[in-house]
Formats: structure tokens, sequence, C-alpha cells
């Protein structure tokens, strides 16, 4: 679930202009190194809660300031959706961890 929501961020991101590679991303969005989401594809990994919730809280915040302005309240619409999506993969992984303790 985690890596398909990242992947729909960064496709809005790329699409908008926000990002231009998935270096920028992993730096901008996910407070990461630049080859961060390039070596979890490597690996074959999720990325930390830790920059979901990073990536959750930057789309909440633009979402949010975007709805104000009538020029940009779908994009900032689309925005907040991406992060209900984040948060709520947050939560399905915890419950996952302590569900299984």
């Amino acid at each position: 679930m985690q890596r398909v929501v990242l992947t729909e961020v960064y496709a809005l991101l790329k699409r908008i202009g926000a990002v231009a590679n998935e270096a920028e991303f992993s730096r901008d969005w996910l407070g990461r190194s630049e080859c961060y989401v390039r070596g979890l594809r490597f690996k074959g990994l999720g990325a930390s809660t830790g920059s979901v919730a990073i990536c959750a809280s930057k789309l909440q915040h633009y979402g949010l300031r975007m709805c104000e302005s009538s020029a940009h309240s779908k994009l900032g619409k689309q925005f907040l959706e991406l992060s209900r999506e984040c948060h709520n993969t947050i939560n399905e992984e915890a419950e996952a961890q302590w569900l299984a303790a």
C-alpha cells in the first residue's frame, strides 16, 4: 500500500512540476537523501513510516493553503486526499505491528 501511495504522490508532483525527479522527491518530500527512493526500489523495500509521515504532513500543509485559493482548490483537494492516504497507510502498518506482537 505504501509504495502505491508514494508512487501516486510522486506522479502528481512531477506532473505539476513540483519535483523534477525521484532524487528531488526523496530529498524535498520524504526528508531523505537523494538516492532514497532509488535504494528502496533496488532493495524491494517500502519507505519508512517517518518518510511517509513527513510526506503526509507536507501534503496536508500545502493542500490546506491551496484550498484557500479558488485558483488552486482542486489541486489542494488532491493533496489533502493523498495526505489522508498516507495517514491511512501509517495507521494500517502500525495496527499490523501491534496485532502481530
